[in-house]
């Protein structure tokens, strides 16, 4: 990774460039710039995407992006920069990054609900993000709790080609599927893997176990719903739940569940007035010119 200018944009460098699909990474700038100011600024605020490629000769040897915003680094006690990372967060303290301050159990909270509402995003916007794990995932407290994915050219549109071949994080992958295939299935599989683990403060938690809760973070409607959902994620492809699932669950309002209305009764009808006999009087029409 190489700082260009005033730091403000990085050049990501690829080792093998002859392994780079350059068509897909196009198809991943090409999003970028087809979307409205609305959505734009949502993905600039959600992730370091690639703005574009760099060429030579033919060959694509690795692209641009904006650094991340700088509420999501961390200095260390020998005064050095290092990135907020979701590992800081889904595991407990070390002495080693004791400057990292940990959020509150509502903020913890938050910031989960953060996390899925972002998958839930990108995959409204029609693309599938792939290796979801502790180190591309990006998180801050101020001024508002906030995630920032990175290793964006990991994702793909839907139905097409990635940049490269699929990335495998050790604990992070999909038991169901080879570690090669990326799905919204298998992101959905992740989704509850972030949530829990950011929950539980658990880094090796996975759908089927117990979770055992930090106290405090969620009232007893989205401990229940919290619960029911990581269980379901141990299910078959198809049947885990998304990510909007995921919001409502951590949501403060939840869901309300109501009653369907009861239709009208109809009125009564006479069918006496319909079957009888009528009597019909001759209509008078008038000639035109008269």
């Amino acid at each position: 990774m190489h700082a260009l200018a005033d730091g403000s944009l990085l050049f990501k460098e690829y080792k093998d460039p002859s392994k780079v699909n350059s068509g897909a990474l196009a198809d991943l700038v090409a999003f970028r710039q087809s979307l409205g100011a609305s959505d734009l600024s949502r993905l600039d605020s959600l992730a370091a995407w690639p703005l574009c490629r760099v060429m030579e000769g033919g060959r694509t040897l690795g692209f641009l992006m904006r650094r991340a915003p700088s509420e999501m680094t961390w200095r260390t006690a020998a005064g050095s920069t290092k990135l907020l990372e979701l590992q800081y967060l889904i595991r407990p303290p070390k002495v080693a990054w004791q400057e990292v301050s940990q959020p509150t159990p509502e903020k913890r909270r938050a910031l989960t609900l953060a996390c899925v509402e972002a998958i839930g995003w990108f995959h409204s916007a029609g693309l599938v993000i792939g290796d979801i794990s502790q180190a591309n995932v990006l998180w801050s407290l101020t001024p508002d709790t906030a995630v920032h994915f990175l290793d964006c050219d990991g994702f793909r549109r839907v139905g097409r080609a990635a940049v490269q071949a699929q990335a495998a994080t050790p604990d992070w992958n999909d038991p169901l599927v080879p570690s090669t295939e990326a799905t919204v299935d298998t992101d959905a599989y992740k989704t509850a893997l972030v949530a829990a683990r950011i929950l539980t403060r658990d880094p090796y938690v996975m759908p089927g176990k117990d979770l055992t809760l930090v106290a405090g973070c969620l009232n007893d409607r989205q401990d229940a719903a919290v619960r029911r959902l990581f269980s379901q994620a141990a299910g078959e492809r198809g049947t885990r739940p998304r990510p909007s699932e995921w919001q409502t669950a951590l949501s403060d309002r939840g869901t309300i569940a109501l009653t369907a209305a009861a239709p009208r009764p109809r009125p009564a009808v006479d069918h006496t007035v319909l079957d009888g006999l009528r009597d019909r009087t001759p209509i008078n029409l008038r000639i035109p010119g008269r």
